[in-house]
């Protein structure tokens, strides 16, 4: 079984450029993520197949690509989270939370107000601890990850598309 560790976001920081328009987060990265030193790198989480379909482009395979197709469409990534005690990838064990400041994102870009969350823990966790430090409401996006079975990627793209379609 897993033991619980305290990790920080040290592996990466955020992705964002100064024209990024939009802001994603995520929750905490996953071991994989960690391991590849960039969001979403577990290869059963489908937030790039689900950006890909979005923007009819093709699914970006190495960080290369993944950050020059960021780049394309304007988008920054985090996390709510800068450092935790979690057991393994499971959101539903974070504790020991330590949240992000997300203002040096927000002064160095265009994101404004437009920012999205992946998931019902980070936006939980966005609206505990970040979203009373800026003032900006989040929107709550269904999350891309393996464990959420419950929805098809068909459906995530479908309910992706109806928040941010036009933005990409």
């Amino acid at each position: 079984m897993a033991q619980r560790q305290f990790l920080d976001h040290s592996a990466f920081g955020p992705f964002v450029r100064p024209d990024s328009r939009l802001l994603i987060l995520g929750s905490f990265p996953s071991p994989k993520s960690r391991e590849q030193a960039f969001f979403y790198g577990h290869p059963q989480n489908r937030f790039w197949r689900v950006l890909a379909a979005l923007s009819h482009e093709p699914v970006p395979e190495t960080r290369e690509e993944k950050e020059r197709f960021l780049e394309k469409k304007q988008i920054a990534l985090y996390d709510v989270i800068e450092s935790c005690s979690i057991i393994g990838a499971a959101d539903s064990t974070i504790a020991d939370v330590q949240s992000a400041d997300l203002r040096p994102l927000l002064e160095c870009s265009r994101i404004g107000h437009s920012i999205y969350v992946n998931g019902g823990k980070a936006f939980e966790m966005y609206r505990k601890y970040t979203q009373p430090l800026l003032g900006i409401e989040a929107v709550k996006l269904p999350s891309t990850s393996p464990a959420n079975a419950a929805f098809s990627l068909e459906r995530l793209i479908e309910l992706w598309a109806k928040e941010l379609g036009g933005m990409l």
